[in-house]
């Protein structure tokens, strides 16, 4: 996300216009989508642009680059530049977006309410922001944060929370206490997020991964074998389950036994959400890993919509309708669409084709065909060179 410009010449007068747009891949190309109009920023639009700003951070951290610097107060000194050197040079500018992203969801004032001040040296929700700026901006484990990562930060100053308060111990048990606080983390969230962006819930998208450990994981009873999408079948794991919105927005997640099988989870999602954000009339978009017949009557029994992958063997109950050239609707510059009723009358296929799978096709085919040719001619060549007699039907 960032601010563009554009000019507009009127009247013999030039006018600059200042957006703020963020970039969005659509298909194979990147457009540019105007988040908002910040206007000329002139008094007026200064205005309108600290209204957005206090809107989305709900606080300022910082004086405004528009408010006017009292340069009476401030003590000018000289300084020897070839005398200047850098010491512990650390990380600010993420780290101070991250934190603005924890005061514009007020993520404080919710920890604050959920564990409140108690005995502890250091506050909870203040640990719980430190694992949560890091994450976002430097993936990594709480080990690796309390051992470097912190020291690399500005953090300490922005929060006011000495080096050595920050290890390792301190960190595992907040997550233990930020645990039993999930649901009223993510109902917060819901709600602060629908009023700053107006998120609609009307479409969901669920899908479910995998994370594996390294070790036996004695003391998790949920860490199981099971298939294992890291393809590291000889580490136990959990499968986590995670429901977001058409803009990608997390809703919920809830995490299963590592052996539990995708397509018998549907129920306690779709139960969970519905029972936490209402019956909503939404539709719920998942793929083929959890089509059943069983999931498709509980969706139709409770009167609720979906779009869920069918499996490649419906393909061949509509080969007819792909060949035919009618009826197909383009929805992007690469995918076209049909529209199928069911056999039952209750379902709608939905046929799409993609260029670039198409594409993508050919090569994995293609590819395929090299390495089959490849090994004929290796088998020619030992046939033409065989010092005795070769077995027919062996050789087929």
């Amino acid at each position: 996300m960032y601010l563009r410009h554009k000019r507009i010449r009127k009247n013999g007068k030039t006018h600059t216009y200042w957006l703020l747009v963020r970039s969005v891949r659509l298909g194979g190309k990147v457009r540019q989508e105007v988040v908002a109009t910040l206007g000329k920023l002139d008094a007026k639009g200064q205005s309108r642009a600290k209204a957005y700003a206090n809107k989305l951070t709900g606080r300022r951290m910082q004086p405004s680059l528009f408010e006017p610097r009292d340069e009476v107060a401030c003590d000018v000194e000289a300084v020897q530049v070839k005398a200047v050197r850098i010491e512990r040079s650390r990380r600010f500018g993420d780290v101070f977006v991250g934190l603005s992203l924890w005061h514009a969801l007020q993520l404080d004032d919710a920890f604050d309410r959920l564990m409140p001040e108690g005995r502890e040296d250091i506050r909870w929700s203040s640990l719980a922001a430190i694992q949560v700026i890091c994450r976002l901006c430097m993936p990594s484990s709480d080990l690796h944060i309390a051992e470097s990562l912190y020291r690399q930060t500005a953090l300490d100053d922005l929060l006011g929370i000495p080096e050595d308060k920050v290890n390792d111990d301190r960190l595992y048990r907040t997550l233990d206490r930020v645990l039993v606080h999930k649901d009223a983390i993510e109902q917060h969230l819901r709600d602060r997020i629908g009023q700053l962006f107006g998120i609609k819930y009307d479409l969901l998208l669920y899908d479910v991964t995998s994370t594996y450990f390294e070790g036996q994981v004695l003391r998790n009873p949920q860490a199981q074998r099971g298939h294992s999408r890291d393809h590291r079948s000889d580490c136990k794991q959990v499968c986590i389950a995670l429901v977001v919105t058409r803009e990608g927005i997390p809703l919920a997640h809830e995490v299963f036994d590592g052996n539990r099988v995708d397509v018998t989870t549907v129920k306690d999602i779709v139960g969970k959400i519905e029972g936490r954000f209402g019956t909503a009339d939404r539709v719920w978009v998942m793929d083929r890993g959890m089509a059943s017949e069983a999931n498709f009557k509980w969706l139709i029994d409770g009167g609720r919509r979906y779009v869920i992958g069918a499996c490649r063997s419906d393909l061949r109950r509509f080969e007819q309708q792909m060949i035919e050239a009618k009826d197909w609707q383009r929805i992007r510059d690469d995918v076209e669409v049909k529209l199928c009723p069911g056999a039952n009358g209750t379902e709608t296929y939905i046929l799409c084709r993609s260029e670039m799978r198409k594409e993508k096709d050919r090569a994995i085919v293609g590819r395929a065909g090299e390495r089959l040719s490849e090994c004929l001619e290796r088998l020619r060549k030992r046939l033409t060179t065989a010092k005795s007699t070769v077995d027919r039907d062996r050789v087929n």
